[in-house]
C-alpha cells in the first residue's frame, strides 16, 4: 500500500487535507508545513521519509511564470526544476494516475515544469526572465527541497499547485516575507508594511482574491481524498 506524506508552504492548505480527511472518515497522512522556506521542506520530506513515507506530495500555491496560467489554475508538475540547472522528474505514473481521476472528476489540468525558488518571485519582470531562461511554468518556495530530500532517499515525489499571482503581477512588498516559519500568514506585519506604504492597499487585495481562486481550486482537488490519493 502506497504511504503517501504531504508537504505544504501553508498551514492553511495542510488544513485542508486534513479537514477532508476527518470529513471523509480516512486517516490523515502525515503532514508538516514548510514555511515558504525550501530548507525546511527538505528536512521535513526527509523525516516524513524516515517515518514510513515512500510518496511525498508537494501541495499548496505557487506563481505563475508562464502568461497562459491564471489564478485558480492547476498545474501538476512534471518536473522540478531548481535555480541551478537541476531537474527531478515527478513519479510519472502516480501523476498520470492522477492526471486521469481530475480529468474525469471535471478539473482543467496543465503540466510542465515547476521551478522552485528560495526568495519570493515579486516582479513581473522577474517572472518573464525566469520563464524565457528555463521554461518552467510556475514557481514555489518548497517544492526543490522536498524534491531534494526524495531524490536522497530513493522515493517518489508528486506535486499539485494552484496559480495565485499570474506571471504579469508584481506582488506589494507587504506581501512579501509574509508567512512564518510555521506557515501560518504574517497578517499584524503585512498591516503594518501597508500602514507605511498605503498605495500598495489595491494591489494587497487583488493579490488576497487570486490566492483565493488558488486556495479555492486546492480546496476542491484534496475535498475527496480518493480523488487525491488514489485510495492510497
Amino acid at each position: 500500500m502506497t504511504r503517501f506524506a504531504v508537504v505544504t508552504g501553508l498551514a492553511a492548505e495542510a488544513k485542508l487535507i486534513e479537514k477532508a480527511h476527518a470529513r471523509a472518515g480516512r486517516p490523515i497522512p502525515a503532514l508538516a508545513c514548510a514555511g515558504a522556506s525550501a530548507e525546511r521542506a527538505q528536512t521535513l520530506a526527509a523525516q516524513l521519509i524516515a517515518r514510513g513515507a515512500d510518496v511525498v506530495l508537494s501541495f499548496g500555491l505557487c506563481g505563475g511564470l508562464d502568461p497562459d496560467l491564471r489564478p485558480g489554475d492547476l498545474l501538476l508538475a512534471d518536473v522540478i526544476a531548481s535555480a541551478t540547472g537541476e531537474s527531478i522528474p515527478v513519479s510519472a505514473p502516480l501523476r498520470e494516475g492522477l492526471d486521469a481521476r481530475l480529468r474525469e472528476a471535471g478539473f482543467i489540468v496543465a503540466g510542465g515544469d515547476l521551478l522552485g525558488s528560495d526568495t519570493p518571485v515579486a516582479t513581473a519582470d522577474e517572472k518573464h526572465r525566469l520563464f524565457s531562461q528555463t521554461g518552467a511554468r510556475a514557481v514555489d518556495m518548497e517544492s526543490h527541497g522536498v524534491a531534494a530530500a526524495v531524490q536522497a532517499a530513493g522515493v517518489q515525489v508528486l506535486v499539485v499547485r494552484a496559480v495565485a499571482d499570474p506571471a504579469e503581477r508584481n506582488l506589494p512588498k507587504a506581501a512579501l516575507n509574509a508567512v512564518s516559519p510555521d506557515g501560518r500568514l504574517r497578517l499584524l506585519k503585512s498591516l503594518a508594511t501597508m500602514y507605511v506604504r498605503p498605495w500598495e492597499g489595491p494591489a494587497l487585495i487583488r493579490l488576497a482574491y487570486e490566492a483565493r481562486l488558488g486556495f479555492d481550486t486546492l480546496e476542491r482537488v484534496a475535498a475527496d481524498p480518493d480523488l487525491l490519493f488514489g485510495g492510497g
